[in-house]
């Protein structure tokens, strides 16, 4: 292989490396694609899909700890994509004729129709 076409092979590669760094970087500012990475604001916490997300997660709570909390309303969360996406949400539910707030944390993958309670804890 001659000097020149070794040059050329190498700025060949260098610009190629140069295009796919500068595409894949400029989706991910421009929100295409599916990135994984940390948690967002919830811009909706009154969202019927937020709401029918906390009340799973009270329900799954009952079942398995034999409680009787009643759900009222999810008052923050954030959502974190993953395979699927996770959602962090305080509720706020009755106990025993107290309100309280707890913190819940669901796996959804509504594509799969998967949900699943991942952590329950409170009162908060």
């Amino acid at each position: 292989m001659t000097r020149p076409s070794k040059m050329r092979n190498l700025l060949t590669t260098i610009f190629i490396v140069f295009l796919s760094f500068i595409f894949f970087h400029g989706c991910a500012a421009l929100g295409k694609g599916t990135l994984t990475g940390g948690w967002k604001p919830v811009p909706n916490v009154t969202d019927p899909m937020v709401v029918e997300i906390g009340q799973f997660a009270v329900v799954e709570h009952n079942k398995k700890v034999q409680a009787a909390l009643k759900f009222r309303k999810v008052v923050s969360g954030e959502s974190q994509v993953v395979d699927g996406m996770d959602y962090n949400l305080t509720i706020k539910a009755v106990n025993g004729g107290l309100v309280f707030n707890y913190v819940a944390v669901v796996w959804d993958k509504p594509r799969q129709k998967f949900r699943q309670l991942v952590s329950f804890k409170g009162p908060i």
